[in-house]
């Protein structure tokens, strides 16, 4: 039997919505605070995702302010097709509230923010066979919507709070056979992350809960796979079902630390007296009948198309004076915008971490400036590896503390700097002399990170240090690590950007 492997989109890639058109899949996610926002997916059989692009991927769509802080900006968007057209909701917190943009086309381009004033986050598209728009929101409220306009013609009226666990949010409302389903996460999206389900013969309720809620929760048990929730139902070409959720997986000695934030989990789902069945979720299934393979991204980008590939992701925005692919042709030039990456305003070009054991690397000419590749969770976590005047720098901002652990001199001209990531139950392969372990390893945190520089007498490793200062439960917030190039200072030229797993 065929069988998959979760995620099915690893790295920071949380509260998945999905929607069928014929035999093509459409997926979304929250993107927070980054730019272009909202990474939008292909698949033919819901384990092969491609990307193809961004929904918000200018500027006018997407105002991210430097007001507006770390885990804020865009959440929890629902993606729907309907009469034809391409739907998706979102709400942008901290940046105007609900919205809808539509497009004829996956791939774009969308159309600019229709605003709907609607409070609550989380939003939902649902359409009843007269053709009434409903939108529900997190608590759970429900209103009836003009979607081209965004005017609120009734509502929200509040139909379902959930089981009774906190946080009832991220709804998503169906209509199977004669009956509206209303699925709903709760427990908060930590581990007491869980998901209930409610029908009802009308959209507006009443609504009855499922005898058997939550249908989904790893709450207090032993899977690798935790915090599963904020689940989206679809049904398959093929008349089967199955759901995407988020879900972590959480590394290292207790209370154990997950990196890579929440990502994209498939599901298969059974009715069962008329009511959804779902999980637990493993690490493997049993496939779906369809099976259409995706090609991969190149390992190496080498900058040398029109534009920069949908995946490069950026805080808060991406001014147009601060990179380009033509002042250099073949490399990707970046120009400070903000001396400093522990405040916003910044460059930085950035690429989600995928992999628990992975090794990036870039080759860049610093110029006169100042330059590097860093490891990012937010503006007070991240890790870095920076060339200035001659010198090659490791730095560690954790919370209020930014250090300065290691310096090695390099010559002017291109400098190659890398960052292996390892997971910490792997012994590093240098010896280590007795009384001195890694600090991953002494401590129990999830993973190692060392950082290195290439010059012409080879490879020199500068620092290895505690992944778990990079980790949602020490920085907190809702994504994970970004892995990406910027500049601080001046102006420098990126080669290259590799991004390789290891195994």
């Amino acid at each position: 039997m065929r069988t998959y492997g979760n995620p099915v989109l690893p790295g920071f890639h949380p509260d998945p919505s999905v929607c069928r058109v014929g035999e093509d899949y459409y997926l979304v996610c929250s993107s927070f605070e980054y730019f272009p926002g909202i990474p939008l997916f292909h698949s033919r059989d819901l384990v092969h995702w491609r990307r193809i692009g961004n929904v918000l991927d200018r500027p006018e769509q997407l105002p991210l302010p430097d007001g507006v802080p770390a885990s804020g900006g865009i959440y929890a968007p629902t993606i729907r097709h309907h009469d034809g057209r391409f739907h998706v909701i979102t709400t942008n917190v901290g940046g105007g509230g609900n919205f809808l943009v539509t497009s004829d086309r996956p791939e774009g381009p969308w159309s600019d923010p229709v605003w709907i004033d609607l409070p609550g986050i989380d939003p939902d598209l649902a359409w009843d066979d007269d053709g009434t728009c409903w939108v529900a929101v997190a608590g759970v409220g429900l209103a009836r919507v003009d979607p081209a306009t965004g005017k609120v013609l009734d509502g929200p009226v509040p139909v379902w709070s959930g089981s009774g666990k906190r946080d009832p949010e991220g709804p998503h409302l169906y209509r199977v056979g004669d009956w509206w389903y209303l699925l709903v996460a709760e427990g908060g999206t930590a581990r007491g992350h869980s998901v209930s389900v409610a029908r009802a013969r009308s959209p507006l309720g009443p609504y009855e809960p499922a005898p058997e809620n939550p249908v989904l929760t790893h709450s207090g048990s032993r899977e690798p796979i935790q915090c599963t929730g904020h689940a989206d139902l679809v049904q398959a070409a093929d008349g089967s079902w199955w759901t995407v959720l988020l879900g972590t997986r959480p590394r290292g000695f207790f209370p154990e630390f997950h990196v890579l934030g929440r990502e994209t989990f498939l599901a298969p789902v059974e009715w069962v007296d008329g009511w959804p069945r779902i999980g637990p979720v493993r690490e493997r299934h049993p496939a779906p009948a369809a099976w259409h393979p995706q090609p991969a991204d190149p390992a190496r980008d080498d900058f040398d198309g029109p534009a920069l590939a949908p995946y490069w992701i950026s805080p808060h925005g991406r001014p147009a004076g601060s990179w380009s692919l033509t002042e250099r042709p073949g490399r990707l030039t970046l120009t400070a915008t903000g001396d400093s990456l522990d405040r916003p305003g910044h460059t930085f070009v950035g690429r989600r971490q995928q992999h628990h054991d992975c090794r990036a690397s870039v080759r860049l000419d610093p110029g006169a400036g100042r330059a590097g590749l860093s490891v990012r969770m937010d503006e007070a976590h991240h890790y870095d590896i920076e060339v200035a005047a001659g010198t090659v720098s490791v730095i560690a901002r954790i919370g209020p503390v930014r250090q300065c652990v290691a310096e090695h001199p390099v010559p002017a001209g291109p400098v190659v700097l890398a960052v292996g990531i390892r997971t910490t139950d792997v012994r590093p392969p240098t010896a280590v002399r007795p009384g001195e372990e890694t600090a991953g390893l002494r401590a129990g945190g999830p993973d190692t990170l060392a950082f290195s520089v290439e010059g012409p007498d080879g490879a020199v490793r500068l620092a290895e240090l505690d992944g778990r200062y990079l980790s949602t439960e020490v920085a907190g917030g809702f994504t994970g690590r970004v892995i990406g190039m910027y500049v601080t200072e001046g102006r420098a030229a990126f080669d290259w950007f590799e991004y390789v797993p290891e195994v």
